[in-house]
Order: C-alpha cells, then sequence, then structure tokens
C-alpha cells in the first residue's frame, strides 16, 4: 500500500499563562493510499490537535508531516491554503455550516474559487442526493435535524474530491441511531471513491469500522 501522508515526531504544547502544556509529545504515524484509520482516546489526549495538524490547520512546534512526499509545513502560507482545499477534507463534530446559506451552497462553497460556480453546484446536489438529501435541497442548516446537517457536513468535505478525508468525532453530537446513519454514508462514500480516511474517535465501535486503529494516550500513541 502506497504512503500517502507521513509523520514524523510532531510536537505541539500551548502556554496557559506561565504553564505550557505539552498536548503532543514525539507522534508518528502513516496513512496508506485508501487506508480508513482511527484514533482513539480519552477527551484530552491530544486527538483533535494531531488531526489539526496532520491535516495544515496547526503547526508543530517540531516534527514534519509530508504529502505524498512533500512537506506541508515546508510550503509557504498561500500554498499550504490550497494545498487544504484541493487535497483534504474535514469533517468536524460541531458541523460549522452557515446558517445564511442553503445547504447547496454550504456543500458548493469549498468549491467556488476552484471551478465555476454553476459546475460547482451541480457537484454540490449530487453530493446531497448521495448522502441522503437529494429531497432538502433548498433548505438552510437550522431546518434540519442533527443527523442531517452532518451528512451535509460531509458532502461537503467531499465536494473537492479530496484524496485525504480528517474527521473529528463524526458522530459526537448524535444519538446512536442518527450516528450509525451518518457514519454510513460517511464509509460509503469514501470506499466508492478510494479516498483515506482518518478519523478521531472515542468509541470503540465507531473504531472498529476502520480498517486499522491506532490509541492515543496523553500525547503519545501507545
Amino acid at each position: 500500500m502506497e504512503t500517502i501522508l507521513q509523520a514524523e515526531n510532531l510536537r505541539r504544547s500551548y502556554a496557559i499563562g506561565k504553564t505550557v502544556l505539552d498536548v503532543l509529545k514525539g507522534v508518528s504515524l502513516e496513512v496508506g493510499e485508501g487506508e480508513t484509520l482511527s484514533i482513539m482516546g480519552e477527551s484530552g489526549s491530544g486527538k483533535s490537535t494531531l488531526l489539526h495538524v496532520l491535516g495544515g490547520l496547526d503547526q508543530p512546534k517540531t516534527g514534519t508531516v509530508a504529502f505524498r512526499g512533500r512537506s506541508i509545513y515546508g510550503m509557504s502560507s498561500p500554498r499550504r491554503a490550497r494545498f487544504r482545499a484541493e487535497k483534504v477534507g474535514f469533517v468536524f463534530q460541531a458541523f460549522h455550516l452557515l446558517p445564511e446559506l442553503d445547504i447547496v451552497e454550504n456543500v458548493a462553497l469549498p468549491a467556488m474559487a476552484l471551478r465555476g460556480g454553476r459546475e460547482a453546484v451541480a457537484r454540490a446536489k449530487e453530493l446531497l442526493a448521495e448522502v441522503g438529501l437529494g429531497e432538502r435541497i433548498g433548505h438552510r442548516p437550522q431546518e434540519l435535524s442533527g443527523g442531517e446537517q452532518q451528512r451535509v457536513a460531509i458532502a461537503r468535505a467531499l465536494m473537492n474530491d479530496p484524496d485525504l478525508l480528517f474527521a473529528d468525532e463524526p458522530t459526537g453530537n448524535l444519538d446512536s441511531k442518527t450516528g450509525e446513519k451518518v457514519l454510513h454514508y460517511l464509509f460509503q462514500l469514501v470506499e466508492s471513491r478510494r479516498h483515506s480516511l482518518v478519523l478521531v474517535t472515542h468509541s470503540r465501535e465507531v473504531a472498529a469500522r476502520c480498517s486499522r486503529g491506532l490509541h492515543l494516550k496523553d500525547g503519545v500513541l501507545v
């Protein structure tokens, strides 16, 4: 299996007043092409920080992250922003949908700078149909249930057909039945397109759906 993402000796700390909190303490890992990888851990173990560092959202204090052999933190800020737009997608626990836009506009938003508006809207409608929301086009996020909003967020993350998808507790705000439906759509889309997926969770049941799992404890992989 070809390696798509490689991280070496990642360290990240935050200053809280005069106290320095070490969140990542030398994390190394690889993600294979088309692999689904879970990262488990308790709250405060550094899971979300690790995901943000891997995806180019938060720079490590030391260590490297390479996408297809190229260091993402060796890129200029504009080039790294374009990398995030074109190569990775994010699904967050809190959805992060814009309430003033309808769901088609929310999904199409990441592609507006990369392709024409009409093409972006057409693709957004296709993705919404794939996550079972084809009949809700025209609705705004606040008119949808939590599970439906998370499916909109999944469609948005896949808008630019990324090579790598990051999901941070994607069912954390949902009941078990709704969460199962969201996971069904997430894994169906990832596997049908051969995307790589890195999924952060505290749930063993969710982690078991991935092809491989890691456990983060107190900032280190154990």
